[in-house]
């Protein structure tokens, strides 16, 4: 009896229990908290996206490269459209009935995984279009505009450079969870590259809704709605007039430019060309199909995409290798009868005096003095076979950061390539080759392949004696610096001490007198000691290309440079006017009244009939 008077207490104070805990959590959902009720209330609710401004993109002073302005996209959610006048929305919005008929074609296809979602039906429709819209929106119910900012660029320069951005496509959404349908994305460039700080974080407005889809309020006046958050702004490193500049000089050219700040390994400015212009990234889906049919590829990015033979320039690296080994010093003699002749093997050479010595060497360029000096760096007794020799060589040259990727922060960098001896053991079965089997490695041709980013880190790696700071393009984003790696010196295998020898060849080729044969004397700007190496590659299908790399001034350099244009014959006639009116604009603000000609000329060249149409590239033969 008394047990079950116990069951019965039991009972009461676990129903009691129960009917507290039962009656709280009625309270907190329906006076506390509204989550589920808005769950609930979802087919009453419209959630409206708010898209964040998309960070700016300034340049290392601060100017803007790439900025925002409004435009509007036009959303509908497709399980509410009832029949409405298409001909008169493609008069307001200016599209064709066929884009509209499509739409609804992908909307129908896909209508179980759309459901109720208001998608983007048309984007980034322009200020006036929307007005249009907005006079005329009673009688499109389901239709309605959003507000959002795109791209817009003060400069006309730097397609390549800043890259575009984009609506993103079902492909990207498979491996990017955190994107929606409609949202955009930074493709190539810096847009690509500083996507993560630039893209900012999305919000949504939340309004009442009636049975026929009309906005009526804003619900619980914006008590649950979410603001957009904007993207960070991006300090690159370039220099907006030095790449402004440098792309009016490229113009009608093909090929690329590359800047740095050798202490710093900033680069300053990064030129493809012919590259995209400027004028259509906005719109650059309208106008794909356009770009890549042009014969001239300009989403091609040469400047970090196209590992090409160096050419001359590459004479630099080999004196290096053969001062630090000993095989040669400033002194070292060797002769050039008009090229080098051994055992049935010839490398051509201009006409200059026989013999030269280590620094004539450099100035003039000497290919016969190069073929003896790379001969000997492989036929080295220090070592027990040529191969040995040869695997020494390429440890030194990727050293320079030649055959690897150098680690920028630039998408899509390519890593080149250096032979080694199972490079030829592959072609001539080991120990099937000599020295004079790769001789044309001495003077930058054969199975080399280096961008022209990799020769302008050789530049601001000779010019800082010995080391360089991997090249890089983004200085800071909001309250956050660079990643350490690029503050870190890389050393070559080379002694500091041996690239004085180096430099000064490359001050006499710019500076010597007239008479001496020095390759690069164009390049010459008063009081700025430019120092320099021209590179001239033959180019079997047309005019040879023309490369040159500097850095200045000589003490404490503030720039090293590398251009490389094809079919634009000698480094001295087109590269190297180019790359000292870059060095000059730099560092001097202006060109002299003395080199103006040289700089209308650069202006005013058009080497783009010179080019064969294709993108095929045919490695050349060196031959300055």
């Amino acid at each position: 009896m008394n047990s079950d008077k116990h069951r019965s207490q039991y009972l009461l104070i676990g129903l009691t229990v129960a009917f507290v805990i039962l009656a709280a959590q009625l309270f907190r959902l329906q006076l506390l908290d509204n989550s589920f009720k808005i769950s609930a209330d979802n087919n009453a609710l419209l959630y409206q996206t708010r898209h964040p401004a998309r960070g700016l993109i300034l340049d290392r002073n601060g100017k803007v490269l790439v900025g925002n302005k409004n435009t509007y996209d036009i959303m509908v959610t497709p399980r509410y459209v009832k029949d409405f006048d298409t001909l008169a929305l493609c008069r307001i919005l200016d599209l064709d009935p066929e884009y509209v008929r499509n739409k609804f074609h992908e909307y129908r296809m896909y209508r179980t995984r759309i459901g109720y979602r208001t998608v983007t039906f048309v984007s980034q429709i322009s200020q006036e279009q929307y007005s249009r819209f907005i006079e005329s929106a009673h009688k499109f119910p389901e239709f309605r505009g959003v507000p959002r900012s795109t791209r817009m660029y003060p400069y006309n320069a730097g397609g390549n450079l800043l890259g575009y951005v984009t609506e993103v496509d079902p492909k990207f959404l498979e491996s990017h969870p955190d994107y929606s349908a409609g949202d955009y994305t930074g493709r190539t460039g810096l847009e690509e590259t500083c996507e993560p700080m630039l893209r900012g974080e999305k919000g949504y407005s939340i309004y009442l809704r009636d049975a026929s889809n009309r906005i009526q309020s804003s619900y619980r006046n914006g008590e649950f709605d979410k603001p957009a958050v904007p993207g960070k702004d991006v300090t690159s490193t370039i220099d907006a007039e030095l790449q402004n500049y440098g792309e009016a000089l490229m113009r009608n050219k093909v090929g690329s430019v590359i800047a740095i700040e050798p202490s710093t390994g900033e680069i300053l400015s990064l030129i493809s060309s012919p590259g995209i212009d400027v004028s259509v990234l906005g719109e650059i889906n309208k106008y794909y199909t356009q770009i890549a049919a042009d014969p001239f590829t300009p989403m091609f990015n040469r400047a970090v995409m196209s590992p090409q033979p160096p050419g001359s320039v590459f004479k630099l690296v080999n004196a290096l290798i053969g001062l630090q080994e000993g095989i040669v010093g400033t002194d070292t003699e060797f002769p050039c009868r008009d090229g080098f002749h051994a055992r049935g093997i010839s490398v051509g050479c201009h006409h200059h005096k026989s013999p030269v010595n280590f620094t004539e060497a450099i100035m003039v360029s000497c290919n016969s003095y190069f073929c003896y000096l790379f001969r000997d760096i492989l036929e080295n007794s220090a070592y027990s076979s040529e191969a040995e020799a040869m695997d020494r060589w390429h440890d030194y040259v990727q050293s320079f950061g030649f055959g690897t990727r150098l680690g920028s922060d630039f998408p899509s960098e390519a890593a080149g390539f250096v032979p080694a001896s199972a490079t030829y053991d592959k072609v001539y079965g080991k120990g099937g080759w000599k020295a004079l089997s790769v001789i044309s490695l001495s003077i930058g041709q054969g199975e080399l392949g280096c961008t022209p980013l990799h020769l302008a880190n050789l530049a601001a790696t000779i010019a800082n004696r010995g080391w360089y700071r991997i090249p890089h393009i983004v200085r800071e984003h909001g309250n956050d610096t660079t990643d350490a790696k690029y503050s870190e010196k890389h050393y070559t295998l080379v002694d500091t001490a041996h690239f004085e020898k180096v430099i000064d060849g490359m001050y006499m080729a710019v500076n010597a007198p007239a008479g001496s044969g020095a390759t690069a004397r164009v390049a010459a700007v008063k009081g700025l000691d430019i120092c320099g190496k021209t590179g001239t590659a033959e180019n079997p299908h047309g005019d040879e290309h023309a490369v040159f790399v500097c850095f200045a001034p000589r003490e404490n350099p503030k720039i090293a440079i590398a251009v490389y244009i094809e079919n634009a014959g000698f480094g001295a006639t087109w590269a190297a006017p180019v790359a000292s009116l870059m060095v000059e604009k730099y560092l001097n603000g202006e060109i002299s009244g003395s080199r103006q000609w040289l700089e209308q000329k650069m202006l005013d060249a058009n080497l783009l009939h010179k080019v064969p149409a294709s993108p095929d590239y045919v490695p050349p033969k060196d031959d300055d």
